[in-house]
């Protein structure tokens, strides 16, 4: 079967450059909306047509396997002139199995399509170290995942027996079978997940008793220093009471601890005790047996240890059991979600680890230097986890999605041979959504480059909206200092917005330092303004939104025509549970989510401002910062980045939903011009929109003459 031919009458200007443009490093600068996929395409189509290149020698790496499917199918449907394939694939009455095995057939039809590398990073890799990876690793590997794939996903039948999660669990269990780990594992748990003692008393509901602190069998107690004694006897298997009632002579009170098998009363003093003179009266009259232990003393913990060792060893019976095996499982019992937790950051920064490229050593190193010793002690704790887990896949012959690519590199690194056969393979390396890549994914992809090797990539720095998950934007906004000698076209008309939505975007974006300079425009005349709605409740708005989809569906938009979108899945809950009640079926996604999508109307909801709100900057915990330092002026453009992305899912109509009294710093980014404010007391209709009898662009009521085609109003 032949490929279709090149259709540059279809391209823009850009577009064509883009296409024909022969250099070995290009940058496609894609906006929003501009056809970044059918030049993508046109570019393989033109190759093989016009430049007569082997389709085996394209290669061509997407984020994702939908972005995978979604190539093939357009390359399918270019060369399918009779439609048939397009009709499947648009068809409700085929499941997704039947389009799967659709395509797969279609695609061995077409030898040129079935000849190319479309592939995804992970899928890439997969391929190269199953084919040629037996002298890196073990080439019968398995992937470990985060969670239990589903059997229709691609993995599925490659996939390990256990989970991320259920291997670092089980490694820290088998650690904890040392005493001294297990008993480091549990304070930490108590002190930082459990008490949160790091974080201000203000901020955490306390205990009225003024009891603040857990000590290692669960005893509440008043001080760090109390605590310290606790532990100290648990640790060393002695059993004692905390404030047991003591019916003295003259009257009664509560030591602080006694000692059952020494019979030891233990009285410790703090610049916060009651004076003791009274106490030890009664002691003394009592022929009791009691010590006195200092709170200065807890600032040297070894003498303190030593202290506690000579005060109370002593005095217990000589066959004393001092040792005594722990379990996990008695240790955590109450306290398993918060292991839990404690796996889940572990998994976090293994991953972080990967991605930045770090030694396990190096941040180790880095966190004892850490001013806290909170997050001294949990790299004290996770190294040794995070060593063991490396040590554990790879005996297990497992890989993660981070290994697929760092072992895939390693290969190319250490066997020349190998990356040899991979260079002379791809003399043409297309990369899709570019902005998303991570350092690993670069280091793969600068090693598998020559001089000869035409590197075409496609992005946009202004829809990276990854940096949480590893993807580093200075790739795309550096691309010449990553890939010198190279050649950066912007692709700057958006398809699918009108000017309106186009403008605001572009505004909303100007405020970004951090950014390549683009003027993206429109061809669409704005039919409608912005609507921006404040309501006082968010009943109100959920109210409002009801109203306005069911005036949409009234004009003749289907379900699939209209989208909402928020930052985080909760701001959705109040709006799809009305929905759901009235039985309207309402596209609900994150931001995140959305990313490629288009609805002809877009909601977008929870555009409060501070938290729980949008922008949403989240500086995470202190723990990561060891890997990685996070930016709060970055994380401020990330999250701008994600409302330019929500902003230009919209091809016709945008609906922008706030508070009113606190509405989002990113209103007000957008201009007047853009925009029409309502609330619940305006009631404001599209009815009440001025627009152009001749070309129907919406107009201001002060306007005398459209300024789009020129007739008067």
């Amino acid at each position: 079967m032949s490929t279709p031919k090149t259709d540059l009458s279809s391209l823009n200007t850009k577009q064509q450059e883009a296409v024909v443009c022969q250099d070995n490093r290009v940058l496609v600068l894609a906006g929003a909306g501009s056809g970044k996929t059918k030049t993508l395409l046109q570019k393989i189509i033109y190759l093989i047509e016009e430049k007569g290149v082997s389709p085996s020698s394209i290669l061509a790496i997407t984020f994702t396997k939908n972005a995978t499917n979604e190539m093939i199918d357009r390359l399918i449907m270019a060369a399918d002139t009779s439609g048939s394939y397009e009709q499947i694939l648009f068809s409700k009455s085929y499941s997704k199995p039947e389009k799967d095995q659709e395509r797969y057939r279609q695609q061995k039809k077409y030898k040129w399509i079935d000849a190319l590398t479309i592939r995804t990073f992970h899928s890439f890799c997969y391929g190269v170290l199953r084919t040629d990876g037996v002298k890196q690793f073990d080439n019968q590997f398995k992937i470990i995942g985060d969670e239990k794939k589903q059997e229709e996903d691609e993995w599925s039948k490659y996939i390990a027996p256990e989970t991320v999660f259920e291997v670092f669990h089980k490694l820290i269990i088998e650690q904890c079978e040392d005493n001294q780990y297990l008993l480091s594992l549990k304070r930490y748990v108590l002190d930082y997940l459990v008490d949160k003692i790091h974080i201000p008393k203000n901020d955490v509901l306390q205990p009225k008793d003024g009891k603040f602190f857990t000590t290692l069998d669960g005893t509440r107690v008043r001080s760090k220093s109390e605590q310290f004694i606790a532990d100290w006897l648990y640790r060393h298997s002695i059993k004692y009471q905390y404030e047991p009632l003591l019916k003295a002579i003259d009257f009664d009170f509560r030591p602080d601890f006694y000692i059952p098998e020494a019979n030891l009363y233990l009285e410790h003093v703090s610049d916060k005790s009651f004076p003791t003179a009274d106490k030890e009266k009664q002691f003394e009259k009592g022929k009791l047996l009691f010590v006195k232990t200092y709170d200065s003393m807890t600032h040297d913990s070894a003498l303190f240890n030593h202290t506690l060792d000579k005060i109370i060893k002593n005095r217990l019976p000589a066959n004393y059991h001092k040792n005594v095996s722990l379990s996990f499982q008695e240790e955590f019992n109450g306290y398993l979600e918060y292991i839990k937790d404690f796996v889940q950051q572990i998994m976090r920064i293994t991953d972080m680890i990967k991605v930045e490229n770090q030694s396990t050593e190096d941040v180790l190193e880095k966190a004892r230097k850490d001013q806290h010793e909170r997050i001294r002690n949990f790299y004290e704790l996770a190294i040794p986890i995070v060593d063991e887990y490396m040590r554990y896949t790879v005996n297990k012959s497992y890989l993660d999605f981070n290994d697929l690519i760092a072992t895939c590199a390693s290969l190319y690194k250490n066997h020349d041979d190998i990356l040899k056969k991979y260079k002379a393979k791809y003399q043409y390396i297309l990369v899709d959504e570019f902005q998303d890549v991570n350092n690993l994914q670069v280091d793969l992809i600068k090693l598998m480059l020559t001089e000869q090797t035409q590197l075409f990539c496609v992005g946009d720095d202004w829809q990276s909206i990854y940096g949480f998950r590893g993807s580093n934007v200075d790739y795309i906004i550096d691309f010449e200092k990553h890939f010198p000698n190279s050649n950066i076209i912007k692709l700057d008309q958006n398809y699918r917005s009108t000017q309106n939505i186009v403008g605001a975007s572009n505004e909303v974006i100007k405020h970004n330092k951090f950014k390549i300079e683009k003027s993206i425009h429109s061809h669409k005349k704005s039919e409608h303004k912005i609507v921006v709605y404040s309501g006082s409740t968010e009943q109100e708005n959920v109210d409002f939104c009801f109203k306005k989809v069911n005036e949409l569906f009234s004009e003749g938009l289907h379900p699939d025509d209209i989208l909402f979108l928020y930052r985080r899945s909760k701001m959705f809950y109040n709006y799809f549970s009305k929905f759901k009640k009235k039985d309207i079926k309402v596209q609900g996604k994150t931001i995140h989510a959305s990313k490629g999508l288009e609805a002809k109307a877009v909601f977008i909801v929870g555009l409060t401002e501070g938290h729980g709100g949008f922008p949403d900057i989240w500086l995470e915990d202190r723990i990561f910062q060891v890997i990685k330092t996070a930016n709060r002026d970055l994380l401020l453009e990330e999250e701008r980045r994600l409302f330019y992305v929500a902003l230009t899912r919209a091809k016709e109509k945008l609906y922008l939903i706030t508070e009113k009294g606190n509405e989002s710093s990113f209103l007000k980014e957008i201009p007047e011009t853009y925009t029409i404010k309502t609330s619940e007391s305006m009631k404001l209709n599209d009815a009440d929109a001025i627009n152009c009898k001749n070309c129907n662009a919406q107009l201001e009521k002060l306007w005398i003459a459209c300024p789009y085609c020129g007739e008067k109003v």
